[in-house]
């Protein structure tokens, strides 16, 4: 028997690929499926299952092309609806893999379908569970993701979640391995932890969401305490995931196009594309398209697309650096932003070349701007989560959270020069491109962020309570 954990850190998910005999079973494949057939040839083996734990939302899942290049069926949980070929698992059901077997536990509660996938191995020994996003390292899946369904509120979720937990989970042996869909970074829980594999029994003894004593009412309370909305593409990612997409090599294909600068150009006036800026954001800063929006692919790109692009089908042109165009297409894919109708041939440097307009962003070291504070109050926007900032900041900031940027415009004066960021520099040149693509200018980016900030000496608050704000 063999276990992979194929984890990719941009999305925070984990995918499993599982063997034994020559037969293979795939649990939560991304979208381009290719990798996955092509670590079969290298056991010689053919893929028999493809699982899914629930219908994603965070992701494209690869279910559905996986099963049409392999004709293995794809596999869910009850409740589960479809729009295309799918065995709807009964609670309890097994099914064989080799000399090994996978038994279907039905957990739900962060979605009604949501799945455990229990693997026992050649002795029929529980050996590990595959548990999607019913359970965590440090952390459960949250309850307020479901599609509505009649009067069924995130309070009614947390309340199937801890029945799951305590009669389907909890019950099994310590030695239990847990392989989870998700790690730190993921927008699926609250506190996930860095690590991706762990023991239930740890988990039991870390877990807050396992606490032995824990009632079912504490257990609704601390769950659901404290969630933020989601981002807005995750129901969108829920209906591909149900109802089926086109095949990652059809998108592919249709999004390479390399367009020259006049082509590029006009693409842009033309349509209503997004021009999205995919280099580092030192580049970015140094020069740009006008208009064009920062999100850099060597950050959490998707997960930052997905929250700030707010339909899946919005046209997008892409500015990447030059032999990463098809990195940049595969990763938005991967959250279901399909439509890119072209990238830049050459990069930023023909545009320039082509001697075409573009901007530039204004930055500043944070000893500058430690100077100009020692003179002056001076207005300063740090775009970190509201936990960051509540843990500490700039003495006097104003916190206007990147995932939020577009509720808070009204906050950023009009003409006078203002100061942003974040923590190292990422996500300020986001917030400070689509600051610029609505005409505010007059801001300064501090490098280095809040890091910079600290090192440089400058004062900042200790802990604020949230209670007392």
């Amino acid at each position: 028997m063999k276990i992979e954990q194929i984890y990719t850190g941009c999305l925070a998910q984990g995918a499993y690929y599982i063997e034994s005999k020559g037969e293979v079973a795939i649990i939560d494949p991304l979208r381009e499926v290719k990798p996955y057939i092509n670590r079969a040839k290298l056991d010689d083996a053919k893929i028999k299952y493809i699982f899914e734990t629930h219908f994603h939302a965070d992701f494209v899942s690869g279910h559905v092309t996986l099963s049409k290049k392999t004709g293995a069926p794809i596999i869910f949980g009850p409740n589960a609806e479809t729009n295309f070929d799918a065995i709807i698992a009964k609670d309890g059901q097994e099914f064989k893999l080799g000399d090994v077997t996978i038994k279907v536990l039905h957990t739900p509660g962060h979605t009604m379908e949501s799945s455990v996938f229990l693997l026992r191995d050649e002795k029929g020994k529980d050996h590990a569970i595959f548990s999607g996003d019913t359970l965590f390292l440090g952390d459960v899946g949250r309850p307020d993701l479901a599609q509505k369904m009649g009067e069924i509120t995130e309070r009614d979720l947390a309340g199937f979640l801890f029945d799951s937990l305590r009669n389907k989970i909890m019950p099994l042996a310590d030695d239990v391995i847990v392989y989870p869909a998700h790690g730190a970074g993921s927008s699926c829980g609250k506190n996930l932890s860095k690590e991706t594999v762990d023991t239930l029994g740890n988990q039991k003894k870390t877990n807050y969401a396992l606490r032995a004593n824990m009632t079912k009412e504490e257990f609704i309370d601390e769950v659901t305490e404290g969630l933020l909305p989601p981002p807005q593409y995750f129901p969108l990612n829920v209906k591909m995931n149900k109802e089926g997409y086109d095949d990652f090599d059809t998108v592919l294909k249709r999004s390479a196009q390399a367009l020259s600068p006049d082509a590029f150009e006009a693409a842009a006036n033309e349509t209503e594309a997004i021009v999205l800026d995919v280099r580092h954001q030192d580049d970015f800063a140094k020069g740009h398209i006008p208009r064009s929006i920062f999100i850099g692919l060597d950050g959490s790109f998707a997960p930052w697309v997905g929250a700030l692009i707010a339909d899946v089908k919005q046209p997008i042109l892409l500015v990447c650096p030059e032999g990463r165009e098809e990195e940049a297409i595969t990763r938005l894919s991967r959250v279901g932003f399909d439509y890119v109708i072209g990238y830049l041939k050459g990069g930023f440097d023909a545009w320039k070349k082509a001697s075409k307009e573009y901007d530039t962003v204004s930055s500043m070291s944070a000893n500058a701007l430690k100077d100009i504070l020692k003179k002056e109050d001076v207005p300063v926007f740090d775009v970190r989560k509201n936990g960051e900032f509540l843990s500490e900041h700039v003495i006097n900031a104003n916190n206007t959270p990147l995932d939020y940027i577009n509720d808070h415009l009204a906050e950023f004066p009009d003409e006078e020069t203002f100061y942003i960021h974040c923590a190292g520099g990422y996500r300020s040149m986001i917030a400070t491109s689509i600051l610029k693509s609505r005409g505010i200018h007059n801001l300064i980016d501090i490098k280095g962020g809040f890091d910079a900030i600290k090192e440089a000496g400058i004062k900042v608050s200790d802990y604020v309570c949230p209670s007392t704000l």
